[in-house]
């Protein structure tokens, strides 16, 4: 134990963390800037970031071995999509909401109902000017919920009002989340700690994990108030450490392992975007079917057929996360604030996707 200040934050170990298992690697050369994912129950959907190509900007369903079986196209071009989520009712929706120069007046939600063919539009705007945002998750009444990307204390937003296609809905600040520190090695050091790069909702909507370049934080819902765990929570921690430019999280869809995947673009040529399975310091029992996740999308929203047997994208044994350390560490409130006012700069200097 160290003590060098008056905060006291938890810091696993990542050595003594257990090493991610592969589950599958995506072979199509669309998929190089990979920003969402969540897991279904007959494989994956991903989105990428902002996307020079028409042939990225796309709603990308792939099967349990990575490979693409469908793609949904957009209505109208988005902006900067950064995350997925999926609803009870299936439904998917994907989060338009980065906005690295912080000039966007409204961000979006494309909302892609079961049996459609197109999703629709759903703008949004912030009260407190633009904020850039990686992060969607859903409470329990089936909200979205937007993390902006924030080094310190990340922002917590909701939509005011039912989203309306067509129509603005303003977001309102519902509270700010403050991760725990940490030493997990990763490329972009201290800044790669600080900055929440996805986030994702359990399947029986009783767990919301957050992530960063370096780890993942998972948060105990009760009652479906996400942000009432967020804002007043304890996470527990799991350590991602050294991930190429990890910025995607998903619950297995049983519930007890995290999957990430990472960009590609800049990696040495040949790098294939990788999905990776971590277990859970205390994964649950599987859900019994009465309370099990939600359905994943149809076959008329493009769905994956089922994969070959065996091939599942959580399947495997089950390894458990080493144990943590804590440590006190104190912060110099203008120095750590100088620090953070340049974080976002710097790690996206580092990043070749426009």
């Amino acid at each position: 134990m160290l003590v060098v200040g008056t905060a006291t934050v938890a810091v696993p170990d990542p050595a003594r963390a257990a090493a991610p298992a592969t589950v599958c690697r995506v072979r199509d050369g669309r998929l190089t800037e990979i920003s969402g994912m969540v897991a279904t129950d007959s494989g994956f959907v991903m989105v990428n970031d902002g996307a020079d190509e028409a042939s990225r900007r796309r709603i990308f369903f792939l099967d349990a071995r990575c490979a693409v079986v469908r793609t949904v196209a957009y209505p109208s071009r988005p902006r900067d999509t950064e995350d997925l989520a999926v609803g009870a009712d299936g439904t998917v929706w994907v989060a338009d909401i980065g906005d690295n120069d912080r000039t966007r007046s409204t961000v979006a939600l494309w909302k892609l109902s079961p049996g459609a063919r197109r999703p629709v539009l759903h703008r949004l705007t912030y009260p407190d000017g633009a904020h850039d945002a990686e992060a969607l998750l859903l409470d329990g009444a089936g909200r979205p919920v937007v993390v902006t990307k924030q080094g310190g204390s990340a922002g917590v937003y909701l939509p005011a009002g039912p989203l309306r296609a067509g129509a603005t809905v303003p977001l309102t600040l519902a509270g700010q989340v403050r991760l725990p520190l940490t030493t997990t090695p990763n490329p972009y050091s201290f800044f790669g700690r600080r900055l929440v790069t996805g986030g994702a909702t359990a399947p029986d909507g009783r767990r919301v994990v957050l992530r960063t370049y370096a780890d993942a934080f998972e948060y105990e819902v009760t009652d479906g108030d996400v942000v009432a765990a967020l804002t007043g929570g304890t996470p527990r921690t799991v350590p991602l450490p050294d991930e190429p430019q990890g910025e995607s999280v998903s619950y297995s869809r049983d519930g007890r392992f995290l999957l990430t995947v990472s960009e590609t673009a800049g990696q040495p040529p040949g790098t294939l975007p990788t999905v990776l399975r971590y277990a859970l310091p205390s994964a649950p029992s599987p859900p019994t079917p009465a309370a099990s996740s939600p359905p994943a999308p149809t076959a008329s929203t493009g769905a994956p057929a089922a994969a070959s047997p065996g091939a599942t994208p959580d399947g495997g044994s089950r390894t458990d996360v080493g144990g943590t350390r804590s440590l006190l560490l104190g912060v110099g409130v203008i120095g750590a604030g100088l620090l953070l006012a340049g974080l976002v700069g710097v790690v996206r200097a580092r990043r070749t996707r426009r």
